[in-house]
């Protein structure tokens, strides 16, 4: 059956601003929604009140909404436009369906004649309520762990008392396992109990009988109107039961699986989907399996939505799920769609992967003070990354190398962990380092069993894990000079980085690149074509490995499936994983630059490794390398493409890091020079330039010692914000009071960030902070946007509620703003964006600090003024425009209010004040029209409330 043509006009639910539990994958959703509805005709309506996304871009939705997700919004907006049709709320997580079912029981769908697409609210509620869930699934023959719902504190008490522990608390209608706990014993049971019960809306938890040990999997599934369904992925948890999927490492496809599981774990999850309700879209199944030769199999869950595997499934096979899903959803049959990578088969064609995709979470523990780092059924991670390769072994480690935690991948670079007191103990209780302390553990000689007894990891990966161990141990043998060729090609098969391969035999990294290249061991791309090359992929989306090389009719038979054009080339360096001080709003930008360079005539080449974000999508950018951004992958893409130049400068931290080795390669970077870059980074060569303009900035001094940060102390005055420099998010940022405070900061610093230069300022106390992002062509200055954070000075930027424009600045401030903003930007020779930040106090505009570089609030004022700033940035970092040659008209009546949202109720013992390092995960966009608004005063009256040093 072809479109429901009675569809002309859909209103689309997004998620909101970013949290744990509910990441950018939903703006990779949501944006896959709007470009799959607009391509049949269909006028898009978009709420979301995340300014950082690109699902918000005017370029995107017909109509986009940046107001609270309430259904006092949505009435508004259906007031607005009455010839809204239907709601698709599938694409939005948790948030997106939560509201539409408040929607739903306030009637507000059927006052406006508006139908439900994508899901039906039978559905949602038969997975969200837990009891009713365990029922249906008995009654229809599928295995579930022994259950009882509690409503009351006393019902709980005697369930427990019933099954005995361990046991697994779970709060119904809660997000990233909110709430959810395992009890090992009863003297924690009644505090998790209550606050399960907290957790949920309708204070109802399931408590379930642990299923400790057993195996975890993830199918995820498109059904069309007429009962077909596709098995887009199925998704492998290397950790065992107890670990949230989110905090999991995962593997596609299933590695231990054997043939007759995986055939009625299909047949179990169609029949799931059936019997839930009659929808057409995606939908998410989770399962656990008996670690025995039984392979019992329980549901765990599932989710008739797009989920936060949804992403991770659609980058791991090439398969766009949330494209199709849009397509279903207006009516459509699979067999009626076209596969979007092959363009010949149709989407009624379940992918086979001739590869293997690795995904490891992406933490920020040293965030949350004082926070439970153990993984458990709580989701705590903040983003993720996904290695692509041919085998298990390679995938695994260029999904490590991709996590930018300082490791070059598993093991062989002197970091792991040598104490076999705490070896063990990271092995009883699973943190972020997990996936390296396996490593650690084989090479002190713990034995395969014990390790497998303690974390109940399939044998299978800790196999896998041993042969990596066994061949450094052989590599080690041996010098660079002598390292036989079939040894080093094996060690790059199995992922190795050069880095770590020099560790093994001592010698310079370079040493190991010119060795493989001497004896032809070079990387090859291939495609990821969703159909294990059985027909030909039109879709440029690659990967790269290493094969063996035979030589036919003496030519080099290793193919490279990556064919390179002629054409000028750019390439954008994306941001990597999504962290706390560096998320989302990057990815905006960057997708920003690769449409603009496409407008310039330039063929586009994007590289990251984040499966959640839309730079990832395979038809955004003209190529798209699935590569860590780390610079051994990097740089054998520059050799093989030979760009023009690459871009930095708007892939956050990540891409900056990579401009000092791009620049002593001889590689033009694009924009704004390295030398700009770092001498903007170097807090105390930028504070000599300041001095040199005659521009005030705080009284300051550098140190690279505990004793040279004692002696500055002496010149200045305390408080002191101590700052290392070559950071984002104010890591490692401090205000001291006295010198024991000082002395134990930098030593603690130190030993983190080793051999860094820290910048000592006098802190100003209780100045007012602002912002500017401006645009420079290295002659010409035009400020974009200028913020006045309504929390004091020593809250970091990141989670400052900001006005857009300012509301407290007078016109001499204004102008000191002004003038120092134009004053560096040219003084750095600034090509594209730079961030200037500024303390203000007794009417004195005195300078923070300088980023020659997008930001984070960028997006923010884009949005705000309705202006494509970063295609404008982009076009004059390239050269083919100058500053004057735009338009500026900015479109604000009132103000834009950037909000941060924290994720503190994840760790619920953590200190939740605020100081100069960034907490928040996300923002939201709040606009007023004049300073008398209540939510406005609200903010204002408790601006110093969670002030910290």
């Amino acid at each position: 059956m072809p479109k429901n043509t009675d569809i002309k006009s859909v209103l689309i639910i997004g998620s909101g601003p970013i949290i744990i539990g509910q990441a950018c994958e939903f703006d990779y959703s949501g944006s896959q929604a709007i470009r799959s509805l607009k391509e049949e005709g269909i006028e898009v309506t978009l709420i979301n009140s995340n300014p950082a996304t690109i699902m918000t871009d005017p370029s995107l939705a017909h109509n986009v909404y940046l107001k609270p997700l309430t259904t006092k919004s949505i009435i508004e907006i259906l007031n607005e436009h009455p010839q809204i049709d239907a709601v698709l709320p599938t694409m939005g997580g948790q948030t997106a369906l939560n509201l539409c079912i408040e929607a739903e029981e306030k009637g507000i769908w059927k006052d406006h004649n508006v139908a439900l697409i994508g899901v039906d609210i039978d559905a949602i509620n038969i997975t969200e309520d837990r009891e009713l869930f365990r029922k249906l699934m008995l009654k229809i023959g599928v295995g579930q762990a022994p259950s009882t719902t509690a409503t009351s504190f006393l019902k709980g008490k005697e369930i427990a008392q019933e099954y005995g522990f361990p046991l697994v608390i779970r709060p119904s209608f809660t997000l990233g396992g909110f709430g959810a706990s395992i009890v090992y014993d009863s003297k924690d049971f009644d505090e998790l109990l209550r606050r399960g019960l907290e957790a949920s809306p309708i204070h109802e938890v399931i408590i379930d009988k642990a299923l400790l040990g057993w195996k975890e999997y993830e199918l995820e599934l498109l059904r069309d109107k007429n009962d077909n369904v596709v098995i887009i992925c199925t998704i492998e948890n290397m950790d065992p039961m107890g670990i949230h999927t989110g905090d999991s490492i995962t593997v596609a496809p299933a590695m231990t699986l054997s043939d007759r599981t995986f055939q009625k774990m299909r047949d179990m999850a169609i029949h799931m989907m059936r019997s839930i309700g009659d929808f057409a879209g995606g939908c998410n199944v989770q399962f656990a399996v008996s670690p025995d030769d039984q392979e019992d199999i329980i549901a765990i869950e599932i989710n008739p939505r797009v989920s936060r595997s949804s992403a991770l499934a659609s980058k791991a096979t090439g398969y766009p799920i949330a494209k199709i899903a849009t397509k279903l959803a207006i009516g459509y049959n699979l067999d009626e769609l076209k596969n979007q990578i092959t363009k010949t088969t149709s989407a009624l064609f379940e992918p086979t992967l001739d590869y293997v995709i690795v995904k490891i979470p992406r933490w920020n523990f040293d965030k949350f003070e004082g926070s439970d780092r153990t993984l458990g059924l709580q989701m705590k991670s903040v983003g993720e990354v996904m290695g692509i390769g041919r085998s298990f072994q390679e995938a695994l480690h260029k999904a490590t190398q991709s996590l930018e935690i300082k490791r070059n991948g598993i093991g062989a670079d002197g970091k792991g962990y040598n104490d076999y007191d705490q070896i063990i103990e990271k092995l009883k209780f699973p943190s972020w380092d997990r996936v390296f302390v396996l490593y650690d553990a084989i090479q002190m000689g713990i034995p395969l069993r014990r390790i497998h007894e303690i974390t109940k990891i399939d044998m299978w990966f800790l196999k896998q894990y041993e042969e990596l161990y066994a061949i450094e141990k052989e590599i080690s043998k041996y010098t660079v000079a002598n390292l036989p060729a079939e040894l080093l090609l094996e060690a790059k098969q199995k992922g190795y980085g050069d880095r770590q391969i020099a560790h093994m035999v001592d010698c310079l990294e370079s040493e190991v690149y010119n060795k493989r290249r001497e004896l032809n061991i070079n990387r090859v791309y291939k495609l990821v074509d969703t159909c294990a090359a059985e027909f030909e992929a039109l879709t440029p989306y690659y990967y790269s490995t290493f094969e063996n090389v035979s030589h036919q009719n003496g030519v080099v038979a290793a193919a490279n499936e990556s064919i390179v054009t002629d054409k000028k080339k750019i390439i954008v360096l994306g941001s990597g994983p999504n962290r706390i001080g560096q998320g989302i709003e990057f990815d905006y930008c960057c997708v920003h630059g690769v449409l603009a360079a496409k407008e310039e005539g330039f063929e586009t080449i994007m590289i990251n490794c984040n499966p959640e974000t839309v730079s990832t999508d395979f038809d955004t950018a003209d190529k798209l390398y699935f590569e860590p951004v780390f610079w051994e992958h990097i740089y054998d893409i520059i050799q093989l493409e030979k760009p023009e130049g690459v871009i930095v400068q708007l892939g956050g931290q990540t891409a900056l890091k990579l401009a000092e080795k791009l620049d002593k390669y001889g590689i033009k970077i694009i924009g704004t020079s390295y030398e700009a870059l770092d001498l903007a980074e170097d807090r105390g060569r930028f504070s000599n330039l300041l001095k040199d303009l005659d521009i005030p900035f705080p009284k300051f001094g550098t140190a690279t010692t505990a004793d040279e940060a004692l002696a500055v102390a002496d010149e200045l005055d305390f408080p002191i914000l101590v700052r290392p420099s070559y950071v984002l998010g104010g890591q490692g940022m401090k205000i001291v009071i006295n010198r024991e405070e000082l002395e134990e900061h930098v030593v603690d610093l130190l030993r983190k960030i080793p051999n860094n230069m820290l910048l000592l300022d006098h802190y100003l106390d209780g100045a007012i902070e602002a912002e500017t992002d401006s645009i420079c062509d290295g002659e010409d200055v035009q400020i974009i946007g200028i913020m006045e954070h309504i929390e004091p000075c020593g809250v970091h930027s990141g989670d400052s509620n900001a006005t857009l424009p300012p509301f407290n600045l007078g016109e001499f401030v204004l102008q000191q703003i002004k003038d120092h903003t134009v004053k560096i930007a040219k003084a750095l020779k600034t090509v594209g964006l730079i961030n200037i930040q500024f303390a203000v106090k007794d009417d004195i505009v005195y300078v923070i600090e300088a980023n020659p570089r997008a930001s984070r609030t960028v997006p923010f004022i884009a949005k705000a003024y309705k202006q494509p700033y970063v295609n404008y940035a982009t076009k004059v970092m390239l050269g083919t425009h100058k500053v004057k040659d735009f338009i500026f008209d900015p479109q604000l009546e009132g103000y834009a209010i950037k909000q941060p949202v924290f994720s503190f109720n994840k760790f619920p013992n953590v200190d939740k004040k605020l100081g100069p390092e960034m907490k928040s995960t996300g923002e939201s966009i709040l606009f007023i029209e004049n300073l008398k608004d209540d939510q406005f005063y609200e903010l204002y009256s408790r601006r110093k409330m969670y002030l910290n040093k």
